[in-house]
């Protein structure tokens, strides 16, 4: 899991992204299309069109970073809303990033006894 720092936000870009781009083309739709500051220490993450692959950019205050995870099985839950973008907490997105339905975690196994 990435370590998001106190007080970084997290953003989901809505819709689809062309994963081909890296971080310059993705902090230049992070200021034009989402009007926020690529520079100012958040995250934000862009989902590819099959569902099965996220990227996140970050600026760390020192250098640019650039995050890919592509899942084996399975496909990213994203917002089905009509803005531009979302924000979710770490913990939701480390549920994201896990394939879990961060909108709803359930527990996939419940103990029946104790020890």
């Amino acid at each position: 899991m990435i370590p998001v720092p106190t007080g970084a936000r997290v953003w989901l870009a809505t819709g689809y992204t062309d994963m081909r781009r890296g971080f310059p083309s993705l902090a230049l739709q992070v200021q034009e299309v989402l009007r926020k500051d690529p520079l100012s220490g958040h995250l934000f993450v862009f989902r590819g069109r099959r569902c099965d692959l996220v990227k996140m950019i970050w600026h760390d205050g020192q250098g640019a970073c650039l995050f890919t995870k592509r899942l084996e099985r399975g496909r990213f839950i994203w917002p089905s809303v009509a803005g531009e973008s979302v924000t979710i907490s770490p913990a939701q997105l480390s549920y994201l990033l896990s394939g879990i339905d961060w909108r709803n975690p359930q527990e996939t196994q419940r103990p029946t006894r104790v020890g």
